[in-house]
């Protein structure tokens, strides 16, 4: 595994998910990263760890969530894998704004936070859902 690269494990379960933001927002911060964006970073994570109990794996709470955190040179990297329904592609789609309604909205600020939004249906099972954030290079 590359230096700069956590891999964690949990249940599909609710209850798990502070167990990823716990560990994500320290990562996020520490690779330059802002507090406020870092916060961002984490509700859209959490957000799509949420799409995944209530899509992927129909509300089972015993189903694994793998996600992969790398933090590059030029770009930050949040993987998530999941092994359920796969992910259909044409579906996915943010809601609009003005359909004011509770719920629909992940897919929407995971796209606001990160660049880069791919979900990767070509394996046998489930899902892997890449989502990328640019690193702000300072010049000197």
């Amino acid at each position: 595994m590359p230096e700069g690269t956590v891999t964690l494990t949990v249940p599909s379960h609710p209850r798990y998910l502070y167990i990823i933001r716990s560990v994500l927002y320290p990562l996020v911060v520490e690779a330059g990263f802002g507090r406020k964006c870092a916060r961002h970073v984490v509700l859209a994570v959490d957000e799509a760890c949420s799409n995944i109990i209530r899509y992927a794996y129909e509300g089972a709470h015993d189903k694994p969530i793998t996600i992969t955190i790398m933090d590059e040179a030029e770009r930050f990297v949040v993987r998530l894998r999941d092994l359920g329904k796969k992910a259909e592609r044409s579906s996915i789609a943010p809601r609009s704004l003005e359909d004011v309604r509770p719920g629909g909205l992940g897919t929407h600020f995971m796209a606001v936070v990160f660049e880069s939004v791919t979900y990767d249906t070509s394996q046998e099972q489930g899902t892997v859902l890449t989502l990328e954030k640019k690193k702000v290079q300072v010049k000197t």
